[in-house]
Parts: C-alpha cells; structure tokens; sequence
C-alpha cells in the first residue's frame, strides 16, 4: 500500500473507484482546495487501485464550538476506506499517520478530526491512535444529489484532538 497526496490526474480515479455524494465531485473540490493552499488531500493505493483518502485542511473545522476551543487547530477529515470489506486493514491509520506527518512538516503540534457519535468503530481508532475528545459540535454539511436537489446534513460529532510534539499546541490566538 501506499499514501501519496493527490494529484490532478487521481481525481478522477477517486470519484470512479471511491464516489461521492450527489452531482458535484468532493474530490475535485478538495483537490481544488489543496491547489490554493487550503489543505492537502491524501489517497490510499493498493495495487494501482484508490482504496482511501482524506484530507487536512489548514485552517481547521468550520464549526464554531471547535474554533473557540482551540482556534487554528488543523482538522484531518473526510477519512474514508473503500470498498468495506478493506476496512480494519490498516489502511484509515496509514492515512491518519501520514496525515499527522504532513501536519508536523506545516510546523503545526497538533491534530483534530471529528467523530460522529453513531461511529464507534471509528471512535475506537482513533483512541488506539492518540487521539482524545476536545468538545462535541454537529457537524453541518451539504450536497446536492443526483435531482439537483441540495441536501442538509446535521450530524452530532466529537471534536478530538492530538499532540503531535511536545512544546506548546502552534495554534492561532483569537
């Protein structure tokens, strides 16, 4: 396997092998993201096949409970292994490790990511791996679907977060 952040011509190949919601391709906007410099997308390879990806993105989660909790933390998201049947392979901690060594590379000493709170399998990862629960929050988000038709999500969420390095968390001051 191998962990590699994403280039112009993956987009494609995720949305073939990984999908996304409804019309608009989460991968193109995350890769577009990436190219501004707002984040960096990673994908899982095994065998020339897509099989995972996620992404950091800089300036951390939107959602404001996570922002007055710890302002500027980077926020590793849109986690995902693909098909099921490779999940609790090693393939989402390879991602999050390597998520965790482009965060120390930006000199930034910590790392956040949601949880849902139906996800305890994920939940479960993410404890074995360090990572410890900040303040809960419901993540919102967007899509539209195959209609045309844009669809709210709410989902309630845990905020966790982990210290890459010891000193002080590199974070923006309000």
């Amino acid at each position: 396997m191998e962990i590699a952040v994403c280039r112009a011509a993956d987009v494609a190949l995720l949305d073939q092998y990984i999908g996304s919601p409804g019309t608009v391709s989460t991968h193109a906007r995350r890769f577009a993201r990436q190219e501004a410099g707002g984040g960096a997308c990673l994908v899982a390879w095994l065998d020339g096949r897509a099989v995972g990806h996620a992404e950091v993105i800089w300036d951390g989660c939107a959602a404001p409970e996570v922002r007055a909790a710890l302002p500027g933390c980077p926020e590793l998201n849109g986690l995902a292994v693909w098909p099921p049947q490779l999940r609790s392979r090693g393939i989402g901690g390879a991602l999050i490790r390597r998520a965790e060594g482009l965060a120390r590379e930006h000199g930034r000493r910590v790392l956040g990511l949601g949880v849902a709170a139906d996800n305890p399998r994920a939940a479960d990862l993410y404890a074995r791996l360090g990572y410890r629960p900040l303040t809960d929050y419901v993540d919102r988000w967007s899509y539209e679907d195959r209609d045309g038709v844009t669809r709210e999500c709410a989902d309630p969420c845990t905020f966790l977060t982990k210290e890459l390095a010891s000193g002080p968390l590199d974070v923006k001051q309000p």
